[in-house]
């Protein structure tokens, strides 16, 4: 499959895709930052849960490859520090206590070169804890998207590698082979309501799948987003709500 890169809407994303950070806010918990820590949030994207973080701990830097979330998250989080960084190959110059990374690490689909950086990032016995796209995520979704693209000639967008959804077992190994102590790693389904009744799926193509549209006319995209809708409502559209089909894992892991 072709690799490419997203581009992002920092606005539709605050507006209609909130949930984001929103279901984020447990993973702080599970990560439990002490007053004295020093933290950094990769994937940080406009900010929120950096921000959230930075009134419990000594310091707290948010990372994201993505300068229009960056600008957002400076904008709206001054006394924070943010800056552009690709998670696949970021460096730091003092080490970090721990790594927080909420729903950003599927997005790198050069896994072993974030887990190393990560690595690199952190003290001795400092820890990873993640949660991202799990195997099968949002797999109703992305059939019926590649299905349509298909279907209509754009055989390159439908072969597209935008993410990268592991099992435990595959992305466990993979940080263990790069000298991390595995502590907890959890699976699990985690179907997610979508903000707008009527076009739920619709605006999660173009927040999260308009990279599948490079080339593609923008007849074809409204055309395109509104089938893959119809096709996934017997699955996605429940009790008037559209769901998308997240499957999350979480992962905490020590550098030994």
């Amino acid at each position: 499959m072709t690799q490419v890169t997203h581009s992002w809407n920092a606005q539709l994303y605050n507006d209609k895709h909130a949930f984001v950070y929103d279901y984020g806010k447990s993973l702080i918990e599970l990560l439990a930052p002490k007053s004295n820590e020093r933290i950094l949030d990769l994937g940080c994207g406009s900010g929120e849960l950096t921000f959230d973080i930075s009134g419990l701990v000594k310091m707290v830097m948010g990372l994201d490859k993505s300068p229009e979330m960056i600008a957002k998250a400076k904008y709206n989080f001054p006394s924070v520090n943010f800056e552009v960084a690709d998670a696949a190959n970021f460096k730091v110059e003092e080490k970090f206590d721990a790594i927080f990374s909420n729903a950003a690490l599927h997005w790198v689909v050069q896994y072993e070169e974030a887990i190393a950086s990560m690595y690199q990032a952190l003290c001795t016995g400092g820890r990873i804890v993640v949660e991202f796209g799990g195997k099968n995520n949002i797999r109703t979704i992305s059939d019926a998207l590649r299905e349509s693209l298909y279907k209509r000639g754009y055989e390159k967008q439908a072969r597209i590698n935008l993410w990268y959804f592991p099992s435990i077992g595959e992305y466990t190994s993979k940080l263990e082979e790069a000298g991390f102590e595995v502590v907890f790693a959890q699976w699990y389904d985690r179907p997610t309501e979508l903000v707008d009744n009527h076009t739920g799926i619709v605006d999660w193509i173009t927040m999260f799948g308009s990279s599948f549209f490079d080339g593609v006319t923008n007849e074809d995209i409204i055309e395109i987003s509104k089938e893959v809708q119809d096709k996934v409502k017997p699955e996605l559209f429940k009790d008037g709500k559209w769901y998308a089909d997240y499957k999350r894992i979480r992962v905490v892991a020590r550098k030994k």
